[in-house]
């Protein structure tokens, strides 16, 4: 067993620091300084100056401080036992006991984790791909070292947890770059640790994201069908219940299936219509009910129903599009390729061809979402227009841009 440094705990108090304060001191977590005074680590040499000046001790002194202790012994524990010897079942309960408590990783460095993804998940509709996916990078890397560390079960699934969200942003963003295997290597991991964690929200995201990127790739029927396992397995009132909803409705629309469209925003609208807006609006899972005005949009221009129109204007204006397209969120081009596929319909060719452009311009159409911007280039080259000619040069830089 290891020595208990009574003296280390003593001083501590008798400086005034109580163990959460004194690890803020040292940018340490409480459980570190726990372990220290357990006897079962010792300070990082680096940090043993700032321990001495803030428990107002010689370095030599210091060093007496944390070399002296008493051994741990069965009568410390709150639980006395009835006989006259300690046996060895006994002590072994007490081992556990400490060994399901010790932890290397603490509440506060997983409080840290998992706002940095949430940060991160809002960030994902206005950055590029590439600083999104360095950063998840950065955090899922960090994630893979703390599960070597020593935890209790519960940080430990509250570690798998995050790491499965990061595997979905990742794999998210991989679709974005058009990144297959990658984008399916994440997917599967994330749907792992969503298993073992029995995260269903998660795993009802991975169906959700696989539908978008099969929807991307022109299986419509498929799309549907992983859109409705998403459903099954989303927890009731959730995001993704709504979001998987909204894909389901945008697969029928592609495939010109009228009423399952409508019925699709029907249900999205009544799921989203009770929602109040979340802390973080743009937070790519936590499902905002402004987004629906956009996913109405998208569904009813792939319907090629005019109605999209005012819905479309209505996302552009309502997010303060402006004049420098470059600051465009990425829902504000989306819907600019909405508005111009309308306008392409209803023959109004020079406000389609303006509309696309900005879109395209505007560097927020990652390349999973080229090809909606293609539909437009095409109609506007089949109708012979002049400027066509712009239109297909500035989406040939599209390309050139994200490589």
């Amino acid at each position: 067993m290891a020595a208990k440094r009574q003296r280390f705990a003593e001083r501590r108090k008798a400086r005034g620091y109580t163990q959460e304060r004194f690890a803020d001191a040292l940018d340490v977590d409480r459980t570190t300084v726990q372990r220290w005074e357990r006897g079962e680590g010792s300070p990082h040499p680096h940090l043993r100056p700032k321990m001495a000046r803030l428990l107002g001790l010689a370095p030599d002194e210091l060093e007496e401080v944390l070399s002296s202790g008493s051994t741990v012994s069965a009568t410390a524990t709150p639980w006395t036992s009835r006989g006259t010897e300690t046996h060895d079942d006994e002590s072994d309960a007490w081992e556990l006991a400490r060994r399901v408590q010790a932890s290397d990783v603490g509440r506060e460095t997983l409080d840290r984790l998992e706002s940095s993804f949430d940060q991160l998940a809002a960030a994902y509709p206005k950055s590029a791909p590439q600083d999104i996916l360095r950063r998840v990078r950065r955090n899922s890397s960090y994630v893979l070292h703390l599960l070597d560390a020593k935890k209790t079960l519960a940080e430990h699934r509250r570690l798998l947890t995050i790491g499965g969200w990061l595997s979905l942003l990742g794999a998210t963003v991989h679709i974005d770059l058009k990144q297959e295997d990658a984008a399916t290597a994440r997917l599967q991991t994330a749907m792992a640790l969503a298993h073992q964690a029995e995260q269903p929200e998660i795993v009802a995201w991975c169906y959700e994201t696989e539908a978008w990127r099969v929807l991307t790739d022109g299986d419509y029927a498929r799309a549907a069908e992983l859109s409705r396992i998403s459903q099954g397995i989303a927890p009731a009132g959730s995001s993704v219940l709504i979001q998987s909803t909204a894909q389901e409705g945008r697969a029928h629309a592609r495939m010109g299936q009228a009423k399952e469209t409508y019925s699709a925003i029907d249900r999205v609208q009544d799921l989203s219509s009770s929602l109040a807006t979340p802390e973080l609006p743009e937070h790519h899972y936590q499902y905002d009910p402004g987004k629906t005005v956009s996913y109405t949009a998208t569904t009813l221009a792939w319907l090629g129903d005019p109605a999209a129109e005012p819905f479309a204007r209505e996302v552009i204006t309502r997010l303060d599009a402006g004049r420098d397209v470059a600051k465009w969120p990425r829902r504000v081009a989306s819907a600019s390729i909405d508005l111009a596929l309308v306008l392409v319909a209803g023959n109004r060719l020079d406000e389609a061809c303006e509309a696309a452009q900005k879109a395209i311009l505007s560097g927020r159409l990652v390349p999973s979402n080229h090809w909606r911007a293609l539909e437009v280039v095409n109609s506007v080259e089949a109708k012979q227009l002049p400027e066509a000619v712009d239109l297909r040069e500035a989406f040939e830089t599209l390309g050139a841009n994200d490589a």
